[in-house]
């Protein structure tokens, strides 16, 4: 099985920085797209960032300029950084991946979810 946990949430002021890591573990053939998505309270999950295995990036709007999002294939990992955070920024976020296993002749993927990480921005 697969497991994604992420890190390094808490709470910084408006304007701060918070640097978060997602590490899949298991067994595992390859990881192919990573990303992170956010819910605040009382609001629909939404997409943050996504990151491909051959590093191509897409931001939601309210994250460009601001968020950057990377990986380290040979560490099966996903990171965001946070800059000039917001008020707004204020969310669960959670690592999410497609990953390939493999049995035999045949291969497989399936999409992940980690358990999420409390981000605190205040004013």
């Amino acid at each position: 099985q697969v497991q994604l946990v992420e890190s390094g949430g808490g709470l910084v002021q408006a304007g701060g920085s918070l640097r978060l890591s997602c590490a899949a573990s298991g067994s595992i053939l390859r990881v192919n797209a990573m990303g992170w998505h956010r819910q605040a309270p009382g609001k629909q999950r939404e997409l943050v960032a996504v990151i491909t295995s051959g590093g191509n990036t897409n931001y939601a709007v309210s994250a460009k300029g601001r968020f950057t999002i990377s990986r380290d294939n040979a560490k099966n990992s996903v990171y965001l950084q946070m800059n000039s955070l917001k008020p707004e920024d204020t969310a669960v976020y959670y690592c999410n991946a497609d990953v390939t296993r493999s049995s035999g002749s045949y291969s497989y993927t399936n999409n992940y979810w980690g358990q999420g990480t409390q981000v605190t921005v205040s004013s």
